[in-house]
């Protein structure tokens, strides 16, 4: 689904969890739903967080983007910037998910943008805008997460 890009993360992240052995890229990923629908993550920190997936083999039965899709876009978009925000001591589990689609893509690559609405002790909660290849809006979603504590502690 197209070459690897290596994730930007801010110097003082990958500081903290190489202190703790833990290999960012693997945890700050798509997942497996993610690899298999392409999702790549571009940029990541706890104010910004940016993927992107492409639209061929995510299209339902019309050939546009699927509207689950962009939500697994969003959802694990928001997820890193709440799993960011935690830091180390903290995961973060996706409790509320909104997405209103605002128009169809057949092609290309859309592009989510993950921005904090709320950064709290115990949530987390994430505007994402998925946009198409020309900028133009494809859906617009909100993300709600708890941050738990991190097994073990």
């Amino acid at each position: 689904m197209g070459e690897q890009h290596p994730v930007k993360f801010p110097q003082e992240v990958i500081d903290e969890y190489a202190a703790l052995g833990v290999d960012l890229p693997a945890l700050f990923s798509a997942g497996h739903l993610g690899t298999r629908m392409g999702v790549q993550i571009v940029e990541a920190s706890a104010d910004r967080v940016v993927g992107t997936m492409p639209v061929e083999g995510n299209t339902q039965p019309y050939g546009l983007l699927h509207g689950g899709a962009s939500a697994v876009l969003a959802e694990t978009i928001g997820s890193v910037g709440a799993m960011l925000h935690g830091g180390s001591s903290k995961i973060a589990v996706g409790v509320d998910l909104n997405c209103t689609h605002h128009r169809g893509v057949r092609s290309g690559l859309v592009t989510g943008v993950a921005t904090p609405v709320h950064r709290g002790r115990t949530s987390a909660t994430y505007e994402i805008a998925i946009t198409d290849e020309d900028g133009k809006r494809v859906c617009s979603a909100r993300l709600t997460c708890v941050l738990k504590d991190a097994p073990g502690l």
